[in-house]
């Protein structure tokens, strides 16, 4: 919206805004766009949390008022489910600069560790892949989640699993991912200044006769799983699935060695794969 000159004056008219806050969608970096609005929010939260997250604040970054951005995002709870978009996007741009992989379970772990690589550049916005996506129907999800959604199956169904496979495992993956990618990013430190690592830990806050195993794992648990832990429980679970296929190399699993989904092992026929016939 452009100002309104005074003409006899040549200077704005009274009631002219502060400078750097526009009206219209013109802001402090040109003119505003959807990719533009949800880059500077992802930006905001980057830099100091999910709780600096309003329209007002991602339109002061821009250098316009927060009514601008309505255009881009219907409020808050849309832009958080831009942020989510955001993550899936950047994923899809990692995926493009590398090959894929001509196996589908070598892509299978190109995808995760990818989802694993921006999940963590972005800690305070990955916990929405999670909470964001269950409220919304799939239906009404961000292309780039469908298509993060539709890449997957595609990869499974390569594998020769039928349609109810397909779906079991495609639950089991995405799950295992999104898991392990939270619960790297959970606090387990109680006091970063300490340096005694029981007490940097907490350990002290936690009874020691009822909670014995978990004060012993705890060191274990606070130390990130890294890359090798994801790409290990992901093999585990396509053996499930898919046994007797190759696993990735270097990843130290070995494949299973039941029968072939698809000739009697199949959920739904009586058997569960790797298990043998039913007893039933």
């Amino acid at each position: 919206m452009a100002i309104k000159k005074d003409p006899a004056a040549g200077a704005p008219a009274s009631g002219r805004r502060a400078p750097g806050r526009r009206a219209g969608d013109h802001g402090r970096y040109g003119r505003l766009s959807r990719e533009r609005v949800l880059a500077t929010a992802l930006e905001l939260v980057d830099r100091e949390g999910l709780s600096a997250l309003s329209m007002r604040r991602t339109g002061a970054e821009l250098g316009v008022e927060a009514m601008a951005l309505y255009r881009y995002a219907a409020g808050k709870d849309a832009l958080l489910d831009g942020l989510v978009e955001a993550l899936y996007t950047e994923l899809e741009e990692q995926l493009a600069t590398s090959a894929e992989a001509p196996d589908w379970r070598d892509e299978l772990h190109r995808i995760a560790a990818a989802t694993y690589r921006v999940a963590l550049d972005h800690p305070h916005v990955a916990p929405l892949l999670a909470t964001r996506m269950l409220a919304v129907p799939l239906a009404r999800r961000p292309l780039a989640v469908l298509r993060d959604h539709e890449r997957i199956l595609a990869l499974l169904e390569r594998a020769g699993l039928d349609e109810e496979a397909t779906v079991m495992a495609f639950r089991a993956v995405t799950g295992w991912v999104l898991g392990y990618v939270l619960g790297d990013l959970r606090a387990m430190v109680d006091n970063p200044d300490e340096p005694e690592p029981a007490f940097r830990l907490g350990l002290h806050r936690m009874p020691a006769r009822e909670l014995p195993c978990l004060r012993a794992a705890a060191p274990t648990l606070a130390r990130p799983g890294a890359p090798e832990g994801l790409a290990a429980g992901l093999d585990a679970l396509l053996d499930r699935f898919a046994p007797g296929t190759d696993s990735v190399p270097g990843t130290g699993s070995v494949p299973g060695t039941g029968s072939v989904p698809g000739t009697g092992s199949v959920p739904g026929t009586g058997s569960v794969p790797g298990t043998g016939p039913s007893t039933e």
